[in-house]
């Protein structure tokens, strides 16, 4: 009878023990990064925006204007929703920004205005006037300071071209002025409190490839050493800093200006103190993408965390899983471009010719 009651025990304590283990909660916050693709507004800026006027190349009206926030709204309103039904992201990192008042424009959207975003953005010194900017939704997090930090490129910096490499098609060029400069987005640092905890947030849109991808490369290349001694700052004020960097980068995960530039890795056991892990490049090479060109996919847009986000201990803050949004709306369905992202044109007003990307942040519950 002993034994069958030390068995009889040795069931309850396991089942109490369970039970314990399925009743963790954890607090959910949805990090996403998305490329707005040209959201301009109307009015003629100081910018370089002719060809987004209402009598400028691409017919842009006030209506379609109002749309193109809209679909943008719908997109972010459900980034992350899965498995954080009750909340948008808590953090939205984006580029191809024409200015602050396009922003105020997509928070005030009837899908975002309950989240009551806040707005981090600088005018960036690029030739179009395109801009990179953090949204975060106040009740969550507060940001204590922020600041854009140019990236130097001069042209004599470029590569040879390669013969096989033809210029790809883009809405952005390097073009440089007398002085050899080619003026492009800054990098935008954000340092506030998550929830109580301190997250530094770095969101980029690195040079693109205009006049073929070997050619352009070192300028990416300069755009990865920058984030990297961006993120060696932080560390050396706080070693056990939580960092992610985000961004468009114009560049795959495989690429020198990710691996060798951040020094990115793609193996959560490969990541030692101070090195930063990229759920991206494992997602690639299972065949995901965020953008095609000549029908061929990539993820250019990438969340990467530091060492600090990836540990075990759920009391504070960690990773927990990455994801690309692309939900069958957003998704050409006929003719040359299908399985591409919807990007608006001429006579259909789109979302992006990107998916949009997170992370989920969580923390245990007490």
């Amino acid at each position: 009878m002993r034994i069958k009651s030390f068995i009889a025990l040795l069931f309850a304590l396991f089942a109490i023990s369970a039970g314990n283990a399925q009743a963790k909660k954890y607090n959910i916050h949805t990090v996403a990064f998305y490329n707005f693709e040209n959201l301009f507004d109307t009015i003629n800026g100081p910018n370089n925006d002719e060809e987004w006027l209402p009598d400028g190349a691409q017919n842009w009206t006030s209506k379609k204007y109002k749309q193109k926030l809209h679909n943008l709204a719908r997109v972010l309103s459900e980034i992350g929703t899965s498995e954080n039904p009750n909340n948008s992201p808590t953090l939205i990192g984006g580029c191809e920004i024409e200015n602050r008042g396009v922003l105020e424009d997509l928070v005030k959207e009837p899908l975002l205005i309950n989240k009551d975003y806040g707005i981090v953005h600088f005018d960036s010194p690029d030739k179009r006037g395109i801009d990179v900017a953090l949204l975060y939704q106040k009740k969550h997090f507060k940001p204590t300071s922020f600041k854009n930090i140019p990236l130097l490129i001069y042209r004599n910096q470029e590569g040879k071209a390669d013969k096989k490499d033809k210029e790809e098609t883009t809405d952005d060029k390097n073009e440089a002025t007398p002085d050899n400069r080619v003026y492009t987005r800054d990098q935008l640092l954000v340092t506030g409190f998550l929830d109580g905890e301190e997250v530094n947030i770095i969101v980029n849109h690195w040079p693109s490839r205009s006049g073929g991808e070997k050619k352009s490369a070192p300028f990416r290349e300069a755009a990865g050493r920058l984030n990297r001694q961006i993120m060696d700052s932080i560390y050396k004020i706080n070693p056990n800093a939580k960092i992610i960097t985000m961004g468009d980068l114009n560049d795959g995960t495989y690429n020198k200006s990710v691996k060798e530039g951040i020094g990115a890795k793609r193996k959560k056991e490969e990541v030692k103190q101070f090195d930063i892990y990229n759920p991206f490049e494992e997602m690639f090479y299972k065949g995901h993408s965020t953008l095609f060109y000549r029908d061929a996919g990539d993820i250019f847009d990438q969340i990467m965390v530091s060492e600090a986000l990836i540990r075990t201990d759920y009391s504070s803050f960690r990773y927990w899983k990455a994801g690309i949004y692309n939900k069958p709306y957003m998704i050409t369905t006929t003719g040359q471009y299908k399985g591409y992202p919807l990007r608006h044109g001429m006579n259909e007003i789109g979302f992006s010719d990107h998916f949009p990307v997170y992370i989920y942040l969580i923390k245990e519950m007490k």
